[in-house]
């Protein structure tokens, strides 16, 4: 089958790679319709992570149809239209029944992230063999490894390039106003107006909060916000952002600050021995951490993978700050976000402004990359 393949640093190839086969008996085989890009794979493509070896599939937001099923597989058969969970989990082991599937025990169980991070965490589509080894979804053909745990079936009236978000970025935005504790009345600040930039806006808004403002730089990404999410737009080119968030809430500043920008594609300097190494600047985190009013909730949703510097421990401290993060659960969330979109009450497509033939996978990332010709996201169809 044709895959678009990491051949190094920034360097992306379509090639011939075996087909996917199962391997246990709750596997199934996806055929791909839609596959997103996503911030979380530009450290993968500028060498932050440092296992991918030439050859490895990327790619982790996908919706497909059911070609093949495992004999233990029950809730899915072939030509069902399906998305998959970005996160790998078993739904068996103690962090899966507490709802924590991107902390399953058996998603991955590499040494390389309990080396790095103190403990193995859950395993995530396109990433290296050390951490977890699941092939990517830019590709005609995806295994599904707990398909009956990671896979959802998709509403009639739900399109292609919508549903697709619910793989990744719309479950990850709904968890970002649930780690916030996002309720009525509440000023939240967004900072990052991408595709989980704009989803955290809008189930912010869905959760009853009085004030939703995104901030940003690029002026077609926050009309999008003005026009798709119903949240007020910030250029922060213009304004003193601490300053106009506190005069946005009483001169308090907002109730909730959520970071979607995540660490620099390129690294700073030389990679330390942990996983993504060398220290990132967290310059949108350090900003929402001062903004934030005290008592606040600040979350982190941008990928991170090593260490950070300049981090204001002092006024997370002194402000008696809450800090929560996580890789997406999605399991959680994604049937009621699929419910949601079939009602309307959730539109994404507005997400997919590039949309490419997978042979054209080098030219997508170029797009998304460089966020050039006003891209959000590229969404492939092999």
């Amino acid at each position: 089958m044709r895959a678009l393949c990491w051949e190094g640093v920034d360097a992306l190839a379509v090639r011939q790679v075996p087909d996917p086969e199962l391997r246990n008996a709750q596997d199934m085989i996806v055929r791909v319709r839609r596959s997103a890009t996503c911030g979380a794979d530009l450290p993968l493509l500028g060498g932050r992570i440092p296992f991918l070896a030439a050859g490895d599939v990327l790619g982790h937001e996908f919706l497909g149809e059911v070609v093949e099923v495992g004999p233990e597989v029950r809730r899915h058969r072939p030509d069902d239209r399906v998305v998959v969970c970005a996160a790998v989990a078993c739904g068996a082991c103690w962090f899966c029944r507490q709802g924590l599937f991107a902390c399953c025990d058996n998603g991955t169980g590499a040494a390389a992230t309990e080396s790095a991070w103190g403990q193995p965490t859950g395993g995530c589509y396109g990433h290296p063999a050390p951490l977890g080894g699941f092939a990517g979804s830019h590709a005609e053909y995806v295994r599904v490894p707990y398909a009956d745990v990671g896979a959802f079936t998709v509403p009639d009236p739900v399109s292609d390039d919508r549903a697709v978000f619910a793989s990744d970025a719309a479950p990850t935005g709904w968890m970002g106003a649930e780690l916030g504790e996002v309720g009525p009345g509440d000023v939240v600040a967004v900072w990052g107006a991408g595709a989980v930039g704009q989803l955290t806006a809008r189930a912010a808004l869905l959760h009853g909060a009085h004030r939703v403002i995104v901030i940003d730089r690029y002026d077609e990404r926050l009309r999008m916000v003005d026009r798709h999410v119903g949240a007020e737009p910030l250029n922060y080119r213009y304004v003193d952002v601490p300053a106009e968030l506190r005069e946005r809430s009483g001169g308090r500043g907002p109730d909730v600050c959520v970071e979607a920008v995540g660490m620099e594609p390129e690294p700073p300097g030389l990679l330390g021995g942990r996983l993504g190494g060398g220290a990132d600047r967290p310059l949108a985190l350090r900003e929402a951490v001062h903004a934030c009013r005290k008592g606040g909730m600040v979350v982190v949703l941008g990928t991170w993978t090593g260490f950070v510097d300049t981090f204001p421990l002092g006024a997370v401290m002194n402000k008696g700050l809450t800090v929560r993060s996580a890789r997406q659960h999605g399991q959680r969330w994604i049937p009621m976000l699929l419910d949601r979109m079939a009602r309307d009450e959730l539109r994404t497509e507005h997400l997919a402004t590039h949309r490419l033939p997978l042979e054209r996978g080098a030219d997508g990332y170029a797009l998304f990359r460089e966020r050039a010709d006003g891209c959000v996201r590229t969404v492939f169809a092999p």
